[in-house]
């Protein structure tokens, strides 16, 4: 049976993904539920058409891709989504989520979170691939090195919950004053800056993965940089890495676990971000699964595949450089750009993508607040086109840049196809509407990252994935010692608000700061709102417990297996 609005292949998780994207994103997108059950009619038969595989029976293997190269996997300076992806498999932390999406015991057997500290107690089953136990020592070890300046960590900020994170990044105390403390090889203690009754959610995030501290030093700058550049304690390792190219991923026999980690091989054969490629290898039977766009779908329906749909959970925005030297630093010319365009007519009209939502807010439709979604609590500010209005306000910032005329506006963006689309549709939207000519600066994706990071760019399209389920993993993206804001966008108003969001017990209080963070983000014009991103994908009908998530891995093969009964 087809499964219309969200999830595919798992029942617990699709009930679990309604849950947190609430009554109203089920509303909004209930015309996917019409789009998929016409398209299920259409196909007829949905099991999948003949000789679809991307599965070895005989070797327990599947063959998968990745859309971007990780640019490397250490786990304390990872960044992007990539990493993520195979980190989430090779590795695990103390608290891990399970199939429906809850937070479960992973290296810890058990854990206490109090107001002051929290304690984790870690099993004693828990092993590195070369046969080494895992121990709290490796986790002090990884979290004194994130936060130490000298790694340049930008996720560094996510351990500032723990006591002296902060003044050791900011350069003002040793790392070894960090508020972790390995009390014995299977205890570990942890004090808090100030009161975090999130933080079993935080230490689920990859920068809280634990590190050996001879291995590291044993690969002389190297780590996380080629397959043998690490130690897995996760259900799989990496045991070949082609830059580039490939990938293998081997069933880890150390791991503790039983629950995870059924296939003996997870073959990532091609690494592309090409969709009809993509669909190509699915529709040969060369790989398991693979997402669609828009131009597929009637070419799946073809082919009598089941085609599901998900909210990933990310949100997409235009991102403005904050730096006083560029013209996007002017209250004013952003004020010009964000009246003279409109997300409704990017997504239904240029992307044309029905898994996608035009974006209101930083803040996705899925997020929680006190007692229903956010944003209803909260309701973001409507959005209206107004190009008379837009251009009033780019006349009144080019009499305060001093300028004749405005230069090129550089716009960095990504080589996927669906960046290229939208980065040519505003490149002729503020053409015509406000008279401003757009440079596109398209770049592979680690290369997009390193310009972000150096601030090379007016403006970025840039999308933020939830680490965490807490409004927050939204609400501190713009603080001023955050380091994925790469515009470097700096607001006391601001950095109070996310301090109160970040130690207040009382829901109610801790809430009233995101919405706050909300109106700020919005006065100030912070970012140009694009899309919530939506994901259609086909699976193998005998590939089944894949699981696609909010938080972590966008594509979670831990819990995947073979179910022959389906050929």
């Amino acid at each position: 049976m087809t499964k219309p609005i969200l999830i595919a292949n798992d029942k617990g998780f699709a009930q679990s993904a309604v849950k947190q994207l609430g009554l109203y994103a089920v509303c909004t997108i209930m015309g996917l539920a019409v789009l998929m059950y016409l398209l299920s009619l259409a196909a007829g038969n949905t099991g999948g058409g003949s000789g679809i595989s991307g599965i070895n029976v005989d070797d327990n293997s599947i063959t998968i891709t990745l859309g971007q190269e990780p640019p490397q996997l250490d786990s304390g300076r990872a960044t992007d989504a990539a990493s993520s992806s195979v980190l989430a498999h090779a590795m695990e932390g103390l608290i891990t989520y399970d199939q429906n999406n809850q937070l479960v015991p992973g290296v810890a057997e058990r854990w206490e979170i109090r107001e002051d500290g929290a304690t984790f107690w870690i099993r004693d089953d828990a092993f590195w691939n070369d046969s080494r136990p895992v121990t709290a020592h490796d986790f002090v070890f990884a979290w004194e090195r994130v936060v130490d300046p000298i790694t340049a960590s930008e996720y560094a900020f996510i351990l500032y919950p723990i006591k002296n994170a902060e003044k050791i990044n900011q350069g003002e105390l040793p790392k070894e004053t960090l508020g972790v403390h390995a009390l014995s090889d299977q205890i570990l203690e942890v004090e808090f800056e100030q009161p975090t009754p999130y933080f079993d959610k935080l230490v689920a995030f990859f920068t809280y993965y634990p590190i050996r501290e001879d291995f590291f030093g044993s690969t002389n700058g190297r780590y996380g940089a080629d397959a043998d550049m690490l130690l897995y304690n996760g259900p799989y390792m990496v045991t070949e890495w082609v830059h580039g190219s490939s990938m293998l991923w081997e069933k880890n026999p150390y791991y503790w676990s039983e629950e995870k980690g059924f296939l003996d091989k997870i073959i990532v054969s091609y690494i592309t971000t090409d969709v009809n490629t993509k669909i190509n290898l699915f529709k040969d039977g060369q790989i398991a699964d693979t997402s669609l766009v828009a131009p597929m779908l009637p070419q799946a329906m073809e082919q009598r595949w089941q085609i599901d749909r998900v909210m990933d959970g990310t949100v997409f925005f235009l991102e403005f450089n904050h730096r006083e030297e560029r013209i996007t630093s002017n209250l004013n010319f952003r004020k010009a750009m964000s009246l003279a365009q409109d997300p409704n007519e990017l997504v239904y009209k240029v992307l044309k993508e029905a898994a996608y939502l035009p974006a209101q807010s930083l803040f996705p439709v899925w997020v929680q607040g006190v007692s229903e979604q956010f944003r209803k609590e909260y309701p973001p500010r409507e959005h209206k086109i107004d190009v008379l209005k837009a251009r009033e306000y780019l006349e009144l910032a080019r009499q305060e840049l001093g300028l004749d005329e405005f230069p090129p506006i550089v716009f960095l963006t990504g080589d996927t196809p669906i960046s290229l689309l939208a980065s040519e549709y505003y490149q002729q939207l503020y053409l015509e509407n406000l008279g401003l000519e757009i440079r596109i600066d398209a770049q592979i994706f680690k290369q997009r990252l390193a310009k972000m990071t150096s601030g090379e760019f007016d403006v970025v399209m840039a999308g933020w994935a939830p680490d965490y389920f807490d409004a927050l993993t939204f609400g501190d993206l713009f603080a001023s010692w955050n380091l994925n804001n790469r515009g470097r966008y700096s607001n006391e108003e601001m950095d109070k608000m996310i301090r109160i969001a970040q130690s207040e017990l009382d829901p109610l209080i801790r809430m009233d700061a995101m919405g706050a963070i909300q109106s700020i983000i919005e006065e100030d014009v912070v970012l140009i709102p694009m899309y919530e991103r939506g994901v259609s994908f086909v699976v193998d009908p005998r590939l089944k417990g894949l699981i696609r998530r909010i938080v972590g891995a966008d594509v979670d093969y831990n819990y995947a297996y073979i179910d022959v009964s389906e050929d």
